[in-house]
């Protein structure tokens, strides 16, 4: 089986479907690897390394039987896609119908890495939990970056500095991720979920679990239930009265697919401490926090909003070495021996399967 690796053309994206490291491992386990020129230069990956870990470089990547990547294919790339062929990469399947459609046309058997099911046996596969954990990192350094305090306690010559607080909001991957990176620059820190089970999650990572009296179930996924509206009400009113309690907030509530809890509204953040920092991870679906505004950093009320997306994609290195890592295990699940075999019967294949040919679908 051949894989074809494109270089990524979607803005700001500088993230590679394969690293050097995972290529190697393709090739001794019976797969060939066509990279195109470059693809991995803005990761720092070059194609040097490429090609001493077997790849052919400068092929065209979308001549393979199958095609891996970390965005959906553009309009155009879509185009160059062939009946039968195999598409791997975050293809948004509940929020781009219109690109689905496209690729249901070609005919293309696509894999949407953020279907992947969240089972054990699925875990090397699981690409929004290795990205979400860069992204929950990235988080709590731009959280310190744009705090007009230190995180931690200094003891110095002209006296003691009181370390910052933080609140992170959502105790997922990411969440996690934020508690324990900001607990390394020295930060006291507490962290909230509507999930009680949770908790020793939060505590285990040394930061205090805060409490609002506002607790919810645990989906089959592993995500949050949404709040019904009266148990968001006293949600915001008790998370609006601690708010001004903390110098940072990270927010990581949200739901693939769904448009992003409302946790922070403008009124809360009208009570927080001039110079106060919000992170929200959510901006892509709307904000965790209602100032909040996609791709950008404002400040709003005397306090800095930064809604940027796509953070994994701004440590490109380490996110795409995680998602090649993902990509890798899929890849071995579908061609175990480098010949494709594609078993509907198992809970993985189907799941993460979002468009097939006619005859496959049959």
């Amino acid at each position: 089986m051949k894989v074809g690796v494109p270089r990524e053309t979607a803005a700001g994206e500088r993230r590679v479907a394969l690293v050097p490291e995972t290529v190697k491992r393709l090739v001794g386990s019976g797969f060939e690897v066509a990279v195109e020129r470059g693809a991995g230069e803005p990761a720092s990956f070059p194609d040097r390394d490429y090609e001493e870990a077997g790849a052919a470089i400068g092929e065209d990547a979308f001549s393979a039987e199958a095609h891996v990547r970390v965005q959906p294919p553009s309009a155009d790339e879509a185009g160059g896609l062939r009946e039968g062929q195999i598409l791997i990469g975050f293809l948004q399947p509940l929020t781009d119908r219109e690109g689905i459609d496209r690729l249901t046309q070609r005919g293309v058997i696509a894999f949407a890495m953020e279907s992947i099911p969240r089972i054990t046996r699925a875990q090397a596969m699981d690409a929004l939990s290795s990205q979400a954990t860069v992204s929950g990192y990235k988080a709590a350094i731009l959280a310190a970056d744009r705090l007009p305090k230190f995180f931690p306690m200094l003891m110095t010559a002209a006296g003691t500095v009181a370390p910052a607080k933080v609140l992170v909001l959502g105790a997922g991957v990411a969440g996690l991720q934020a508690i324990a990176t900001a607990r390394r620059l020295g930060a006291v820190v507490s962290g909230f979920d509507v999930r009680p089970i949770v908790r020793e999650q939060v505590e285990s990572l040394g930061a205090a679990f805060l409490d609002l009296g506002v607790t919810g179930d645990e989906t089959a996924g592993g995500y949050a239930r949404e709040l019904n509206e009266e148990e968001q009400r006293r949600q915001q009113e008790a998370l609006e009265a601690r708010l001004p309690e903390f110098d940072a907030v990270i927010t990581t509530a949200l739901v693939p697919g769904r448009p992003a809890p409302r946790l922070i509204p403008a009124s809360a953040v009208a009570a927080m401490r001039p110079g106060s920092v919000i992170v929200d991870l959510a901006a892509e679906a709307g904000g965790n926090c209602e100032l909040t505004e996609p791709g950008e950093a404002v400040v709003r009320e005397d306090v800095t909003i930064v809604g940027y997306t796509n953070l994994a994609s701004t440590m490109p290195f380490h996110a795409s070495q995680l998602y090649s890592r993902n990509v890798l295990a899929l890849l071995q699940h579908l061609a175990s021996d480098g010949e494709l075999k594609l078993d509907w019967e198992d809970e993985i294949t189907s799941a993460a399967c979002v468009t097939r040919t006619k005859e496959v679908a049959a």
